[in-house]
């Protein structure tokens, strides 16, 4: 019976770039902790980095500005309705 050899496989995008690579466990476990390390800090920098392209994004923007005034609506009628 034959046993199969699991190799690192490469991920390219359509021009052919690398963008990730499948490991064999053994390898990923060998690097697992060190990419747990890593990975909540570069989500938290990707997350500061949107937020701050969010306030030049004239969608993002319409949609704060009705969800606000949704909210400004509601709070006048829960507000004034119980006083």
């Amino acid at each position: 019976m034959a046993m199969t050899v699991l190799k690192r496989q490469f991920i390219t995008d359509a021009k052919g770039n690398p963008v990730g690579v499948i490991l064999p466990i053994e390898e990923f476990a060998l690097v697992e902790e060190i990419l747990e390390q890593r990975s909540p800090t570069t989500r938290e920098a990707v997350k500061i980095e949107q937020m701050e392209q969010a306030a030049n994004d004239p969608l993002f923007m319409a949609d704060l500005r009705e969800t606000m005034s949704a909210y400004a609506k509601i709070d006048v009628e829960v507000w004034v309705g119980t006083s």
